[in-house]
């Protein structure tokens, strides 16, 4: 069980007693608008996720890595954080990763201090050596934190993604391991 804490958070493997809040999450229109394709709209469907993430967690070869984020101070459930290994190579893991968090808890840099903390167990900890990301370019608050983590832009794709009856852009962004040491070695 993978248990990581920063200032603020405690960002952890999902369980069975997460189900409530998990639905809620996973069900919720504003928090889903850009992830309409691992949305549920039943308790059943939020049930399978939850159960499909933690027969995974406990696999030898676990391929998804996404931690629920928790306040510390009040034990609420902010959100979802993690990545999905999509490639294992000699040098290690690709991964691409992604988030999603309640309305009321935007703008505080609870997914910044996350993601921050989520990157360093994938580098640090779990052999990763380069991690993806993106957003419709449009969702500029998920732009900003891919930026604020010293991830670089890669690409641009006009009119790349279908989403809510329009052809939207799309931005893609990387993290190499090697850029992310760079990166600590000028912040000490």
């Amino acid at each position: 069980m993978i248990k990581l804490e920063t200032k603020r958070l405690i960002i952890r493997d999902p369980r069975i007693d997460d189900l409530e809040s998990h639905h809620k999450l996973l069900s919720n229109d504003k928090v889903m608008y850009y992830l309409q394709d691992i949305k549920t709209n039943s308790l059943e469907e939020s049930e399978e996720n939850l159960l499909s993430s933690i027969r995974d967690s406990e696999s030898e070869q676990r391929k998804f890595y996404f931690f629920k984020t928790i306040e510390k101070n009040n034990l609420n459930h902010i959100g979802d954080i993690g990545y999905t290994v999509t490639d294992s190579t000699p040098i290690g893991k690709f991964v691409h990763l992604g988030y999603f968090t309640y309305d009321k808890f935007w703008g505080n840099g609870y997914v910044t201090e996350a993601m921050k903390e989520v990157i360093r167990f994938a580098f640090e900890e779990n052999n990763v050596y380069r991690i993806t990301t993106g957003c419709l370019l449009e969702n500029i608050g998920s732009e900003r934190v891919m930026q604020k983590c010293g991830f670089t832009k890669e690409a641009e794709h006009i009119d790349y993604e279908w989403h809510d009856g329009k052809a939207k852009t799309r931005v893609e962004y990387r993290l190499l391991k090697s850029e992310w040491e760079k990166l600590i070695c000028e912040v000490k």
